[in-house]
């Protein structure tokens, strides 16, 4: 807003993710990158369902719980960018001018 970028927002926290898309995500950067190790409802799961986490297991575990997926992930002309970090914002929308 603030930057007068158009954007559509889609709060996957409340309304939660397609499975096509969060594949999509995981095969663009990564499943690790995606699943959010430092949330608090990825500490809160039992050491064994933390513990030796492959693809499949933690696509489940994003899909039934979208809080574990990183915010934000914003697409930028068909490149993701995952978490905040200003500087990366600050470079994709400088590529885009």
């Amino acid at each position: 807003d603030e930057h007068t970028v158009a954007y559509d927002f889609h709060d996957y926290k409340v309304a939660g993710i397609a499975r096509p898309m969060l594949e999509s995500w995981a095969r663009s950067v990564g499943w690790e990158r995606l699943l959010n190790r430092a949330g608090t409802t990825f500490r809160k799961l039992p050491e064994k369902d933390r513990e030796g986490l492959n693809e499949g297991r933690a696509m489940v575990l994003m899909l039934a719980q979208p809080s574990m997926i990183k915010r934000p992930v914003v697409d930028v002309g068909g490149r993701l960018i995952v978490g905040f970090k200003p500087e990366d914002y600050e470079k994709a929308f400088a590529d885009r001018r």
